[in-house]
């Protein structure tokens, strides 16, 4: 495999071999929440290894913006550290522009949830991407607990310009759509409200936000139902204490690794201390259910208890996959990993159906189409039939030029694609992989054998 600059992109050519370790960025999940935990806590909070993709970026922006003094050190393209400094949500100031959260929904939303119960007025806005994606579900109870809200197309669509209060007004709200970044807006929001703010789930979604509230001395409770969902509670006000942070590396960038270890003919990769968080290991569980040889090796926990998250070393090899059927709460639980599980499908045998996948027209792209478009491109078999992706895996897929809509997981999908495709394959605006993993492509080169 070769990975070579051209004007439109990068070439990547098939690898004879694949062979290495790997350090994976911070988690961007928890990188983002450390740092805004941190906005509202009074005083000091370190956080240690957090990703440096833009997203995370953006949201270190939006903590200075609103008050804090935000140190970064280090010098590893994947990983950086932080020193947050804050007053505490009391002596947060009005921003004196708009709160540009660039490419990251994570940032708008669960910055919109802080945002209410400020007395403050601020703007929320981002870049082209950010702009068409679905905020209604956030900007509706956040106005329902007495924040004003108001922003294009009846506050569906950034940019957001929010009042918030002091003092909000607890809700009991249920979600009609899984979202793990609705559901924190509103607990955030929660931890300003006069009693019990409550969120029900259809599907339980990645639990980052709870753990790490907990860790900071607020009581959020959370039922497990039986049928999947999940009801999280959490009494206002709460102060929110600092607490140092040692992120774990992203399983969700070590999904890419684990699929080309897996569809590679000659491939052993190591994958160093990946997170292995329950509500988040979904696309490893899915990937070993189709035959992936994955390894799992623990190897201790970021942080103490039930509130810490679990680590392993995730050693994958050649792997002969067997296509599955998805339900939507699989994909739930994997919303992220999904077009690069897509690819998987496509070098597996037999046929892979993947239900409840809409959301994903909602992402940084319409990453439905952008799935089918690239992989089509390439040779697989990719339709679709209302809400589910179908694939007919087993054909060989054969290099071309695919289009990644600047969308770091397609762009990283499209790549891993090329390490087994005849030819070459050009992958169109890379960069967008630093959205969420810097060096992505460097790492390309160096486990090729």
């Amino acid at each position: 495999m070769t990975v070579v600059a051209a004007p439109p992109g990068v070439v990547v050519r098939s690898a004879p071999r694949l062979r290495g370790e790997i350090r994976l960025p911070g988690d961007k999940s928890i990188s983002h929440r450390a740092l805004l935990l941190a906005l509202l806590a009074e005083g000091e909070s370190r956080i240690a290894g957090a990703g440096d993709g833009r997203d995370v970026r953006a949201t270190a922006g939006v903590a200075a913006a609103l008050g804090a003094t935000v140190e970064r050190s280090g010098d590893d393209p994947r990983v950086i550290d932080y020193r947050v400094r804050s007053p505490g949500r009391a002596g947060l100031r009005e921003p004196a522009g708009i709160l540009d959260c660039q490419n990251s929904g994570t940032t708008f939303r669960l910055v919109a949830g802080i945002l209410a119960g400020l007395p403050v007025f601020a703007v929320l806005d981002g870049d082209a991407s950010l702009r068409a994606r679905p905020m209604g579900r956030v900007a509706a109870p956040l106005a329902a607990m007495g924040a004003l809200v108001a922003g294009r197309a009846g506050a569906t669509l950034p940019p957001l310009a929010i009042t918030g209060r002091a003092l909000l007004r607890p809700i009991d709200h249920a979600t009609p759509v899984p979202s793990a970044q609705v559901k924190s807006a509103i607990l955030l929001a929660g931890l300003a409200a006069a009693g019990t703010t409550t969120v029900r789930e259809g599907v339980a979604t990645r639990d980052h936000t709870e753990r790490m509230l907990r860790a900071r001395g607020v009581a959020v409770r959370t039922d497990l139902l039986p049928d999947g969902g999940a009801v999280h509670a959490v009494d206002g006000p709460a102060e929110v204490r600092p607490r140092d942070e040692r992120v774990p590396g992203d399983v969700s960038g070590a999904a890419f690794w684990l699929v080309a270890g897996a569809i590679h003919p000659d491939a052993e990769l190591t994958v160093r201390d990946a997170g292995t968080n329950p509500t988040r290991r979904a696309i490893i569980d899915l990937l070993r259910r189709m035959g992936a040889d994955i390894e799992e090796r623990p190897v201790g926990a970021a942080g103490d208890g039930e509130r810490g998250e679990p680590l392993a070393d995730l050693v994958v090899r050649s792997s002969a996959l067997r296509g599955i059927d998805v339900a939507p709460a699989e994909v739930a639980a994997a919303i992220d990993e999904v077009p690069v599980l897509c690819l998987a499908a496509a070098a597996a045998t037999g046929r892979t159906v993947i239900r409840g996948v809409g959301e994903l027209r909602h992402k940084e792209s319409d990453r439905v189409a952008g799935i089918v478009a690239g992989l089509g491109a390439l040779g697989a078999q990719v339709t679709v039939a209302g809400d589910a992706i179908e694939i007919e895996g087993g054909r060989r897929l054969a290099g071309a030029a695919v289009e990644t809509h600047e969308d770091h997981r397609l762009a990283m999908t499209f790549a891993v694609a090329g390490l087994i495709a005849r030819g070459e394959t050009l992958v169109r605006d890379p960069g967008s992989a630093d959205v969420s993993y810097p060096g992505f492509f460097g790492e390309l080169e160096r486990v090729r054998a």
